[in-house]
């Protein structure tokens, strides 16, 4: 996988690939979120590192995490600061808490504003934007 760059079909920004997160990307391209998980404090974290934030330890491997989480907190996005995401005004960007644990931030989608609340279960599910892109989103859980 290549750095993805700004410049794309998509509209949007994109997030580069790195060789630290080409096996996040490639869980991604799978339908699997995929994390680092720490064999000796047994935590799984993110965004990717080159060791433990919990006991610097490098005794780690990448893991499939469940998908599934709840919303630690939201903003809605009504800025327009790139033109690519005119016609999605305004959207929901969460802070998910998955089920493993590690927090990561998302798009909330197939959901109406005023139904969002902290707590709610959501549950992973993916966008291919690129060949080389696919994006982790989550909504409410079915």
């Amino acid at each position: 996988m290549s750095d993805s760059g700004s410049e794309n079909d998509y509209g949007k920004p994109l997030p580069p690939i790195t060789k630290l997160t080409t096996p996040y990307w490639e869980g991604t391209q799978r339908g699997e979120l995929m994390m680092q998980y720490c064999h000796a404090c047994e935590r799984a974290w993110f965004p990717p590192s080159e060791a433990c934030p919990e006991c610097l330890g490098n005794d780690f491997s990448w893991k499939a995490m469940s998908g599934r989480g709840k919303v630690w907190s939201w903003v809605q996005m009504w800025q327009r600061y790139f033109p690519g995401f005119e016609e999605e005004y305004p959207y929901t960007i969460a802070l998910i808490e998955l089920a493993e644990g590690p927090r990561l931030y998302s798009t909330l989608v197939e959901c109406e504003p005023e139904s969002i609340a902290c707590d709610m279960a959501v549950e992973v599910v993916f966008e291919a934007v690129t060949p080389e892109v696919t994006l982790p989103k989550f909504r409410p859980s079915r």
